[in-house]
């Protein structure tokens, strides 16, 4: 069964995103499932900070020995933060999905997006 911290908001595409920060910012990564699913993550290719998400469209590629797959942006808004630490240990992602491996900060262009995004108990009972 895969790990769903109830304080993150997800995605059917299996991204998380965290509850918004003081200074307004998000962040964002692959859920537990996800990487389960993916097998060994060997690349990740992220946007540039300064980059603009449109929700549901592309931001990025995850690449493991299995596959290669889109990242889909949540949410709309602007890049701030880039994981730099996964270009050097990719694998960070399957080992610490909702710690250490996440992808990016984003400072959203609405904060109200994040109540479209699904709840843990959504998310599990769409990953079940």
């Amino acid at each position: 069964m895969s790990n769903i911290p109830a304080e993150l908001k997800y995605t059917k595409e299996h991204e998380w995103v965290s509850a918004l920060t003081a200074d307004g910012t998000v962040r964002i990564g692959v859920t537990d499932h996800a990487q389960d699913a993916l097998g060994d993550v060997v690349y990740v290719d992220l946007p540039e900070v300064g980059g603009t998400l449109e929700a549901d469209a592309t931001f990025g590629e995850i690449e493991s020995t299995k596959s290669v797959s889109d990242l889909f942006a949540p949410i709309n808004g602007e890049v701030v933060a880039v994981n730099e630490e996964l270009e050097a240990a990719p694998e960070t992602v399957n080992s610490d999905p909702y710690g250490a491996g996440w992808l990016i900060e984003v400072r959203p262009a609405d904060a109200a997006d994040l109540e479209n995004l699904m709840s843990a108990a959504d998310y599990e009972a769409e990953t079940a």
